[in-house]
């Protein structure tokens, strides 16, 4: 069996798409001799900054000879019915042959698909893959066609086994197939042959060219922290600097560069941002004192002056960087310390979102709702109100303008300079938290008020909107925002209605979207949802103070805020699923326990369901399960059949059968004991006392007929049935449980 490698060979390959074109190619070319009927044992995709190689081991050196039967018209059937048939399976008439079925004579035809040299095959499928390439971005050159990410150079395509090495023949755009590669743009740029996968790799190593990108990455890796750790420096680790850095390079070579002594006391965070986006560099600390002092950057080459040269141009060039990041930090802190407010002004004119307003109004929404929240989370509303104030003012500063990605760490020192207490400064970093589900939760109250605040304006600002997540659509990022709402919940330990929150911040977004409400009105109505906590009633006893509100868009409010609020919720349940599926919670328990009284409460939800989730692992939890759907089932039918319904009002002395009288007592004990654990929300002894009743409920069902003849007995009996579920549906909605 023959190995097969190729390899396309072009001008530089962005590092970003390199690892998705290797995976590409591989599962293209891979896909196209399968389904040709070419089988392989092993295949392995590898990238340089100019090179794409795929080696594919144990390929079959041809298709199998494939044998296929098609049925055809009945014998007799009109000529050209035959002749069509005939032309789709490329046969003549006398090739036919004639079968006896049990609708009659049938014609059947068997067609023979020699099998084809797997050279053959590779060359089609090979120039299929290089003219539908589904590259991110792509380009033309020269008076070809073909579109490539950069130009390209050369195909290399060979077959080898024991015998030697073959060239598989094709051609695209003039651009031959051959036996040949070349070594490192600069250190080895002529081309030599290869004859094999090993041989390929060999001759490249020789060629100042390291093929795999994980060695690549594991030598920079190792060459910078002995470096550093010869310096008595500490690496700072980035992995994706460092994929992104192995994707430059062909041959890496390390260098180590101080930096100047000016910009030492920028903060650590600038010049670590500063390095890796602009240059490149790795960041240096000294362990002791935290600052970055040194930094590595990756040459492509080796140089008589061991890169002397390379070192001291980029040098100049971070200074320059360097330069522009210390005058923006110098002039922010300046103007953070004369007046921060100055930048939440600026937000006046930053829009937001063209139907939710300016930055500013979204952060004036998000104090009023943290300064609500803070009771909850144990922070002072004041200050939560006033954290949540500054929390943004750094998007309006120099340096978050030229690096974004340093938005709030930025807003931390600013705040601090400033002369804030350090809780206030630190919410301006902790508050985005968290962005995904590794990232850590804040755990400051301060932090954690701003951040729900934040989440939770997202949210409701967007589907008051009707700007909602579709399918694999997220493009304002609200599942991340409705995660992270739980996580802070979950984390923390909170307690909240989120219904009352999304009431309120549902109407501050309308009134935003809408320009309805001013704001003395926006709080008088916000102060009653906060009295009443139904958003019904405070409505109701908001009216007279709305009353020169039009009365459309009084109607309208008072419609859509509850409706959207329910919509909000059950997105939230969603979100909830599929973070409790990592626990091993299933869907239909979430859904049992969301069935139940104060779903928006997601930590006793939480809690319930995963009280539930241990008793139905049980024997008795499952078997309960089944107990409680037979009575179920069977009082539902008594109740659709004699149009009644049932409630819990059995008499133990109409009770005939020891089993009987004993569920009386074991349910009349268990609802004491469900009771008494619910009003301390102690969700795993109610489970634990609901499960208790498998025993008695099964030795009932094995022992009594509910249907009996007697009309009182059996009116008994059904009342008997309501009161398990009565007393099981006190706990969770177990007809939601599936099996």
């Amino acid at each position: 069996m023959p190995d097969l490698l190729i390899e396309l060979f072009s001008e530089e390959i962005p590092a970003r798409m390199q690892t998705r074109a290797g995976e590409d190619l591989k599962k293209r070319i891979t896909d196209g001799l399968v389904e040709a009927g070419l089988t392989y044992s092993n295949a392995a995709a590898l990238t340089t900054p100019r090179r794409l190689t795929l080696a594919v081991e144990g390929l079959l050196a041809q298709s199998p000879t494939i044998r296929e039967e098609r049925k055809g018209p009945k014998v007799g059937a009109p000529d050209k019915a035959i002749e069509g048939f005939l032309r789709g399976a490329g046969l003549t008439r006398d090739q036919l042959e004639e079968r006896e079925t049990p609708k009659g004579a049938v014609y059947f035809a068997t067609i023979e698909k020699p099998g084809r040299p797997a050279a053959e095959i590779i060359a089609e499928v090979l120039e299929a893959t290089i003219r539908n390439f589904p590259w991110p971005k792509s380009m033309r050159w020269g008076s070809g066609n073909l579109r490539w990410v950069r130009p390209l150079h050369s195909i290399l395509c060979i077959l080898s086994d024991d015998s030697g090495a073959q060239v598989v023949p094709m051609q695209v755009d003039g651009i031959r197939s051959g036996d040949t590669t070349a070594g490192h743009r600069f250190m080895a740029p002529n081309r030599f042959p290869v004859t094999s996968f090993e041989d390929y790799a060999a001759k490249l190593k020789r060629a100042f060219v390291l093929l795999s990108q994980d060695e690549r990455a594991e030598h920079i890796w190792n060459d910078a922290q002995n470096m550093a750790f010869a310096a008595g420096l500490e690496l700072v680790e980035d992995k994706g600097l460092l994929a992104e850095v192995a994707g430059l390079v062909e041959w890496p070579v390390v260098l180590m560069g101080k930096i100047d002594e000016e910009f030492l006391e920028l903060p650590p965070e600038v010049l670590q941002t500063s390095m890796k986006e602009h240059q490149k560099f790795f960041s240096v600390k000294n362990p002791k004192t935290g600052r970055i002092e040194r930094f590595i950057t990756v040459a492509n080459r080796e140089t008589t002056d061991n890169g002397a040269t390379i070192l001291a141009g980029n040098q100049k060039v971070l200074s320059a960087r360097l330069a522009d990041a210390k005058f923006f930090w110098e002039n922010d802190l300046r103007i953070a310390k004369a007046d921060i407010t100055q930048w939440t002004r600026a937000l006046e004119n930053v829009t937001f979102h063209n139907k939710l307003g300016t930055q500013a109004q979204r952060i004036e929404r998000i104090a009023a709702l943290a300064r609500e929240l803070a009771p909850v989370t144990g922070a002072d509303p004041d200050q939560a109100e006033k954290a949540a104030r500054l929390a943004k003012a750094d998007l309006s500063s120099e340096m978050v303008y030229e690096f974004p990605e340093l938005q709030g760490l930025m807003g931390r020192y600013y705040i601090e300079a400033a002369g804030e207490d350090a809780a206030v400064a630190a919410v301006a970093q902790e508050h985005y938290s968290p962005l995904g589900p590794s990232d850590d939760v804040p755990a400051a109250a301060l932090s954690v008020a701003v951040a729900l605040a934040d989440k939770l304006d997202t949210l409701a600002g967007f589907w008051a909107i009707d700007e909602k997540p579709t399918g694999s659509k997220d493009p304002f990022a609200l599942r991340r925002a409705a995660l992270g709402v739980i996580r802070l919940i979950l984390n923390n330990d909170l307690r909240l209605k989120l219904d009352r929150y999304f009431d309120s911040q549902l109407v501050r977004a309308e009134s935003a979207a809408n320009d309805t409400l001013a704001s003395d009105d926006i709080n008088a109505l916000l102060g009653e949802i906060a009295d009443h906590g139904v958003f019904g009633a405070a409505f109701q006893a908001v009216k007279e103070k709305l009353a020169e509100m039009p009365n459309g868009d009084f109607l309208r409010l008072e419609k859509k805020v509850p409706d959207t609020s329910d919509d909000l919720l059950s997105f939230f349940h969603d979100r909830l699923k599929v973070f409790l599926r990592d626990e091993g919670i299933r869907h239909d328990i979430i859904d049992a326990c969301i069935a139940m009284e104060g779903n928006d409460d997601l930590n006793l939800l939480v809690k319930r369901a995963r009280a539930l989730n241990a008793v139905i692992a049980t024997e008795d939890g499952e078997n309960l399960v089944q107990g409680f759907k037979r009575a179920n089932n069977i009082l539902t039918q008594a109740e659709e059949k004699d149009g009644v319904e049932y409630s819990y009002g059995a008499d133990v002395k109409f009770a005939e059968t020891d089993s009987e009288k004993a569920l009386f007592a074991a349910l009349d004990g268990a609802q004491t004991r469900i009771d008494v654990a619910l009003k301390s929300e102690d969700f795993p002894n109610a489970m634990a006392a609901m499960a208790a009743l498998r025993g008695p409920v099964d030795a009932f069902f094995e022992d009594v007929q509910v249907n009996t003849d007697n009309d009182v007995i059996r009116r008994n009996r059904l009342n008997l049935l309501s009161q398990i579920r009565q007393v099981c549906s006190s706990v969770a909605d177990l007809s939601r449980i599936e099996g």
